[in-house]
């Protein structure tokens, strides 16, 4: 027989205490922040993955939406679906506006708040055509890229690279629409799930494939052009970070790399600053690149080491 184990009382826990502690250790941090909160007053993370996931149906209702959908029911069920996701997204999309400007000189009004949370909801839903073509040059470009690959449908139901896309093309609509916490959050979501970290700031072209893709890094002023491929642990980062004379790091300045179109960039390769990869060069895996290289350049570690030498000559 097996030994039972008594549950912990909750009075072992000083339960009390704790919590009280824990109430003056944020009364502490709001202090210091100087803020007064009587309420939840940020977007949800729970909230936005049920949004997400709602969209991604929306996008593609046949393989990411319910299993029992079938053809003749793809428009009601798009049409409800969006229904729910977009009002939803819209009180989100008012709790970040109202948390930025909290702490104001002159607060926006409640109702003019609602009114620009849905405005920027209804550019955003203006875009989903749009959003859905490039996805499907991003499922194409997975398709062709890889020979393990059977089907499109495959890609898009199984390949990580395409549900980060999916969530990236979301969340940098959003970025550029004024609301980056939610764009951050619905990336982050992506960054769980799939090991592959795009700010929402990147912009990123068409026909874009991540291969296997785990600890894919992509920074925020990064810009992709049409035609890449990258593969896993590719690193396109940030080579310095600029601050202030106290210390500060200076925010939003262009620190990541260009990268033109048809670049492939091959695993475990690092390419940091504000750099250009060239159209149609190839970088090879493993290269650590902090400099510009022309179109049509072939990069490989060992020339990359061999270049770095003869430079600090």
């Amino acid at each position: 027989m097996g030994v039972s184990k008594s549950v912990p009382q909750a009075a072992h826990w000083d339960l009390v205490g704790i919590v009280t502690e824990l109430r003056e250790t944020r009364e502490r941090w709001r202090l210091k922040r100087n803020r007064d909160l009587g309420a939840h007053e940020f977007p949800s993370r729970d909230i936005i993955r049920d949004i997400v996931t709602q969209l991604r149906g929306a996008l593609f209702p046949l393989r990411l939406g319910p299993a029992d959908l079938k053809r003749d029911g793809e428009d009601f069920y798009v049409g409800n679906v969006l229904d729910a996701a977009l009002n939803a997204l819209v009180a989100q999309v008012k709790l970040e506006l109202t948390s930025r400007q909290r702490n104001e000189d002159k607060p926006i009004e409640a109702d003019v708040l609602t009114w620009k949370a849905g405005e920027i909801v209804t550019s955003f839903a203006k875009a989903l055509s749009d959003l859905r073509a490039v996805l499907d040059t991003d499922v194409e470009a997975a398709y062709r890229g890889d020979p393990a690959a059977r089907s499109v449908d495959e890609v898009l139901l199984c390949y990580p690279g395409v549900l980060a896309l999916i969530n990236h093309r979301l969340a940098h609509e959003l970025y550029w629409l004024g609301v980056p916490l939610i764009a951050r959050i619905i990336a982050e979501l992506a960054h769980s799930e799939t090991g592959i970290d795009i700010h929402p700031g990147a912009t990123i072209g068409g026909h874009f494939f991540i291969d296997h893709g785990t600890g894919v890094v992509i920074g925020e002023t990064a810009q992709i052009g049409e035609n890449v491929r990258v593969y896993q642990a590719v690193t396109l980062g940030a080579k310095r970070f600029e601050a202030t004379e106290d210390g500060a790091l200076l925010k939003g300045q262009a620190r990541h790399p260009i990268v033109e179109d048809e670049v492939v960039i091959y695993a475990g390769a690092t390419i940091l600053g504000r750099v250009t990869i060239g159209k149609g060069s190839t970088i090879g895996g493993n290269v650590w690149l902090t400099r510009s290289v022309p179109p049509g350049s072939q990069i490989t570690q060992a020339r990359s080491q061999q270049e770095g030498t003869e430079a600090a000559k």
